[in-house]
């Protein structure tokens, strides 16, 4: 029986790992070819071969079915044939391939194929993706929308993206949830991008990750340093080492005032209470809370909080539900029309929101 007639390796790579990041096993593959083919390499592998003594002979503007027959044609007896795989994954190359293998075939035996990965994503790989898109909605030739926005225009969608999240989460829907966080990541990336265009004072989504990556080590030292901690210990080391960290002039410096006011008031409280204690907590409330209304308010974030509970979380599921489908509530349009009636939502008082671009789905 006739032998086969040689050999094609079609060597399959990550994008996303820098070039000449290759097993031991693809680089040796590579060195001992009798032939290196490239159809689109990423940017920097010509360069990579060329380093290490592998000549590479590029196809690059030859459609899949020249490229398939180069291969073919390569792999005469007892050679070797090397397919460095494209970026974009050699669309259309695999059938084309299978076409020329069989047409070899009606004349002796084809050459055999052998599939290689020689490098693999890692964990977070797809972000350099992310980054990559933004460069270009942002670049010369771009979006012209996206061009054009800065942090201060992106701020309703950043609040917008985040609620979203939340509804998400307590929908329980994890392919809402899961686009969610894209549209949310979405945003984080863009003010990365923004930022990196400063002229003062630039900084990029490296700086923004490099910043919490050590944050987290360092209010982690039970992790990272070896500090032995039991349960209780780890929220009070952290609040130490924030404090130490934020050098904050008073007890509610850094809660932002934009938080809405449950979420604000359990947060000052919980401050106040670490700082001061249940007492002082009870002397504060009194001394701040303006007629009844507001006290009891301040009494049901307190008791939120001696439960475990989020105030602001809880009420807002509450609302879900008196608005969900399954609420026995009828809403009565003349009885909202009488004189004490406000109009807050600018929908109901009929006036359509203006259009515009989203950042997000």
């Amino acid at each position: 029986m006739p032998a086969p007639d040689g050999r094609i390796v079609l060597l399959v790579t990550s994008p996303r790992v820098a070039p000449g990041l290759l097993s031991w096993e693809a680089w040796q593959r590579l060195v001992t070819a009798d032939s290196v083919l490239l159809g689109d390499p990423p940017p920097g592998w010509p360069e990579a071969l060329a380093r290490a003594g592998v000549r590479a002979h590029s196809l690059a503007g030859e459609p899949p079915s020249g490229r398939a027959a180069a291969l073919v044609d390569g792999a005469a007896p007892d050679c070797e044939v090397v397919w460095l795989g494209s970026a974009d994954g050699d669309p259309g190359l695999t059938d084309a391939l299978a076409e020329k293998l069989g047409e070899r075939a009606m004349g002796g035996p084809p050459p055999e194929v052998e599939l290689i990965t020689g490098s693999h994503d890692v964990p977070g790989a797809r972000l350099l993706d992310l980054v990559a898109v933004m460069d270009r909605l942002r670049s010369p030739g771009g979006c012209p929308w996206d061009a054009e926005q800065t942090h201060l225009s992106l701020l309703p969608y950043l609040l917008e993206e985040t609620h979203e999240v939340v509804e998400a989460v307590e929908s329980g829907d994890r392919t809402h949830l899961a686009e969610e966080l894209g549209d949310l990541l979405l945003q984080v990336m863009f003010h990365a991008r923004v930022a990196a265009e400063d002229e003062d004072a630039p900084f990029d989504v490296d700086d923004v990750a490099a910043g919490i990556v050590e944050k987290l080590v360092r209010r982690h030292p039970h992790v990272f340093a070896g500090v032995e901690v039991d349960a209780a210990d780890v929220h009070r080391n952290w609040e130490q080492i924030k404090a130490a960290e934020k050098r904050r002039e008073g007890v509610f410096d850094g809660i932002p005032p934009s938080l809405p006011s449950l979420a604000r008031a359990q947060k000052m409280l919980g401050r106040l209470q670490r700082s001061a204690g249940p007492l002082a907590v009870a002397e504060q409330l009194a001394a701040a809370a303006e007629g009844e209304v507001a006290r009891r308010l301040l009494d049901a974030v307190v008791l939120a909080a001696d439960q475990g509970l989020d105030a602001e979380g809880t009420l807002r599921r509450a609302l879900n539900r008196l608005a969900g489908p399954d609420a026995e509530v009828v809403a009565d349009a003349e009885a909202l029309s009488g004189p004490d009636a406000e109009v807050v939502d600018a929908e109901a008082a009929g006036e359509p929101e203006a259009a515009q671009p989203r950042s997000g789905a």
